[in-house]
């Protein structure tokens, strides 16, 4: 009997987390993403052996995850299907035309979002972002078609921040070692 319990509070929780998803799509999506982020920013900081959290970093990477990394995949998968029916051409146009410029709007707006002036917000997204988006191309092409091809549209976007937190620690930590290098 107590073994269910932990079964059922899990149940519970997507039951829940599913409820959200049907009834106000766009604000689940935008909460999930603003926690997954910060929670990945986090674990880098953590895995790269931070003393103390670097708050500013943490709130950038939650503003961005609230503000963009929720509603901007939200609206693009949403439409995206009105254009195009088959999964391959979903992956190429996101792949080349969507992840480059959502790439460049990342690293752009993390670094305003740390507090830092413009220039410096362009040198370092002009240094981060074609070894990033390179990375990005490499390792998660096949994480989006899996997405695109055999996840139910309705959690395309926790599909994709659940791998993003994956993606947030890689990037914490590139541009962690950019700040450094600097």
């Amino acid at each position: 009997m107590s073994l269910s319990k932990p079964t059922n509070i899990l149940y519970n929780l997507v039951g829940a987390y599913l409820q959200r998803l049907y009834t106000s799509p766009l604000r689940t999506k935008a909460i999930t993403s603003c926690i997954i982020a910060a929670l990945g920013n986090v674990a880098s900081q953590k895995l790269s052996g931070a003393k103390q959290l670097n708050e500013d970093s943490v709130l950038a990477f939650a503003l961005f995850g609230l503000l963009f990394g929720g509603p901007v995949p939200h609206y693009f998968y949403t439409y995206i299907r009105l254009l195009v029916k088959n999964p391959l051409g979903i992956l190429l146009i996101e792949r080349l035309i969507y992840t480059p410029c959502f790439q460049a709007l990342a690293l752009y707006l993390l670094a305003i979002f740390e507090g830092k002036p413009h220039r410096v917000a362009c040198v370092q997204m002009q240094r981060l972002y074609l070894p990033t988006l390179m990375a990005n191309l490499k390792y998660l092409t096949l994480f989006h078609y899996i997405n695109i091809k055999y996840v139910p549209p309705m959690l395309r976007v926790l599909m994709l921040n659940l791998v993003g937190f994956a993606w947030v620690v890689y990037l914490a930590k590139k541009r962690t070692k950019a700040s450094k290098d600097k």
